[in-house]
């Protein structure tokens, strides 16, 4: 069921926001017999729809054998109720189904706990929809009658498991901080995106590992998944494959996976990875960008990185490139299933990394083995010489690799300047 507020470009999209809805129906494991639309001015407070548009619904139930109706906008909980009182069918919204879907594709226990939560923040407002089979049982002046002896039971017992959930996420959230420390040293890229946009599929292209799940389905993948690519030229980068995002995801959701999403606000950049061949791509680019803020993550670095470029014709794919380099021009496309067609990524990632890694000279005593490891194992060596009684190293440092550098009496200056004493001798 779609219905849309009346807008410039609702009537157009509709089609396509209902074809994802069913998407994700079919990714639930429901099967669609019947779609339903109506432009809104407003929605009814009290049924969403209008009276004649909830009667056209009742007819379409009796008729096609319907066991359950799904709503592409976010129903309140009287509005659920009062749609399946007069329908006599379940009713869920597209918050509900999205939070079932995750709820069954979860698979580590930290995916589990945060959909969990979301999930039970989701139902807290609802219960007393749930239990309306209690709603004949009714309690005298200054009794309760056991359906809401039953209701208070029940939001006592969630509010205690969201707290204790709460809790272990934080938990979950520290951890992965001392993780992340860690790693500081390294350069750091995280995959966003849209769902089914090919965020997995641009990581396993990368890694040529074939472990990494790639499904042509909405949601494949909720787990953060970092591996290490090997960009050539002596540079590498941490990569991390995020889980993706969707147009109206339920608010419960997107904070319950705060912390997972931690590590894309700790990256040194975001890889926004957009589905070239969608028609509504800029629209999923902006939903994108509206979660990412809803996070807090607005100041990261980005690359707009167009995949599945090669489902377009030759000249679509012209005057797309044409279009956005002439907004973005740092944007790259690419394609995971064309031989070399991701050799643009890797080449504006080498070109990233070495952006906020300058060129730096190393002078060091020679038998200063642990820094000079350090140096090898942490920064990109470009030329190693000696100078004297002196080794010198020029190389592409990290920030706090430098700093360590300096602190151990090393003396590290921006490459061409030629340090003091030697410029005396």
């Amino acid at each position: 069921m779609g219905a849309p507020l009346k807008r410039p470009g609702a009537r157009k999209s509709l089609d396509e926001h209902l074809a994802e809805l069913e998407r994700l129906a079919d990714t639930a494991g429901a099967e669609v017999v019947g779609i339903l639309t109506q432009q809104l001015d407003r929605p009814h407070p009290g049924t969403y729809l209008g009276k004649g548009k909830i009667e056209e619904l009742k007819t379409m139930v009796g008729e096609r054998d319907v066991s359950l109706i799904i709503f592409d906008d976010e129903l309140s909980p009287s509005q659920g109720k009062n749609i399946e009182d007069m329908v006599g069918t379940r009713v869920v919204d597209r918050a509900e189904l999205i939070l079932d879907i995750f709820a069954t594709r979860a698979r580590s226990s930290e995916a589990r706990m945060q959909v969990e939560l979301a999930q039970l923040e989701y139902t807290l407002p609802r219960l007393t929809r749930m239990w309306t089979h209690l709603e004949k049982f009714r309690g005298g002046i200054g009794v309760r009658g056991p359906g809401e002896t039953q209701l208070e039971t029940d939001r006592r017992l969630i509010n205690h498991r969201i707290k204790l959930l709460k809790e272990r996420l934080a938990h979950v959230q520290q951890n992965r901080a001392v993780q992340r420390q860690s790693r500081a040293n390294a350069f750091k890229a995280s995959i966003v995106g849209y769902t089914n946009a090919g965020k997995s599929s641009i990581l396993r292209g990368m890694t040529g590992a074939q472990d990494i799940h790639v499904e042509d389905r909405l949601f494949a993948t909720l787990d953060p998944l970092t591996r290490e690519v090997d960009l050539g030229e002596n540079a590498q980068v941490l990569l991390t494959d995020t889980v993706g995002f969707i147009r109206k995801l339920p608010h419960h959701l997107v904070a319950s996976f705060r912390a997972t999403l931690e590590e894309t606000r700790d990256a040194d950049l975001l890889l926004h990875v957009v589905d070239a061949s969608h028609k509504l791509w800029e629209e999923q680019r902006l939903v994108v960008e509206d979660v990412l803020g809803d996070l807090g993550i607005t100041d990261q670095p980005t690359l707009l990185v167009f995949n599945k470029m090669d489902l377009l014709s030759e000249s679509d794919a012209l005057a797309l490139q044409e279009r956005v380099t002439a907004l973005v021009p740092n944007a790259v496309f690419v394609s995971t299933a064309a031989e070399h067609g991701l050799d643009p990524l890797f080449r504006a990632l080498r070109h990233a990394m070495r952006a906020r890694r300058p060129v730096a000279e190393v002078w060091l005593n020679p038998r200063d083995g642990k820094l000079l490891a350090e140096i090898h194992q942490h920064g990109e060596v470009l030329e190693q010489r000696t100078e004297g009684e002196q080794m010198v190293i020029r190389a592409r440092l990290p920030e706090r690799l430098r700093g360590r550098l300096e602190q151990a009496g090393a003396d590290v200056r921006d490459a061409g300047v030629v340090p003091t004493a030697t410029a005396s001798s």
